[in-house]
């Protein structure tokens, strides 16, 4: 399916069919999300991915019993950082060291250049800038599925602090940001499945200077 179509077929699917996504284009569809542009290349955000039934059920309270919590294949969570200081920093410098085989040192000012453009935030803010990455990678996971003619349904109605106890996330230093199922259409009781897609049209959304 070419990217146009692929983007023309998806829709926030309403009502999923249960049916289990292959191992293979889940494989796809995380991969894809974390090849995401982020600031920095930092990635400040963790991908929690729920295929767990008994895990989605204690969920689906918290995304206000949204069926497609329980009925699609998995839930996948985007979970900021809820602190990003020079430790975290220091982390992705080793890590670009190794994965492009250069001295650590030789990135001392790109991790300097880092550190000095988010001391300044506030632990609330460098977590608002966080979520803010994680949206970018919902963006890819969306055209990912689309291309895996998986279906997506995007979700920011939820309770976060419930989520991060059910899933243990303040202890890993994480807050649930937006999430995401994964499943296949329920066709027949699914009331958006033949809707047109309505967005803006080109005249009205996209000003040319």
């Amino acid at each position: 399916m070419k990217l146009l179509d692929a983007l023309k077929w998806r829709y926030a699917v309403k009502k999923m069919n249960g049916t289990k996504i292959p191992a293979d284009k889940l494989d796809n569809i995380l991969e894809a999300t974390r090849l995401a542009p982020s600031a920095f290349g930092l990635t400040p955000y963790s991908i929690i991915v729920v295929e767990d039934e008994e895990t989605r059920k204690k969920l689906q309270p918290a995304f206000y019993n949204q069926s497609q919590v329980v009925d699609g294949s998995a839930v996948i969570v985007f979970a900021a950082w809820t602190s990003v200081t020079e430790k975290e920093v220091a982390e992705y410098m080793a890590d670009i060291a190794e994965q492009r085989g250069v001295p650590v040192e030789s990135l001392n000012d790109f991790a300097g250049y880092i550190n000095g453009s988010l001391k300044n935030l506030t632990p609330e803010q460098a977590t608002v800038w966080a979520a803010k990455q994680a949206y970018i990678a919902l963006g890819f996971s969306l055209v990912a599925a689309a291309a895996e003619e998986v279906d997506a349904t995007p979700m920011e109605g939820f309770v976060p602090s419930a989520v991060d106890e059910v899933l243990g996330l303040k202890e890993l230093g994480l807050t649930s940001a937006v999430a995401l199922t994964l499943g296949y259409r329920d066709a027949a009781n699914d009331y958006l499945v033949n809707a047109k897609k309505v967005r803006r049209v080109n005249e009205k959304l996209i000003i040319k200077k």
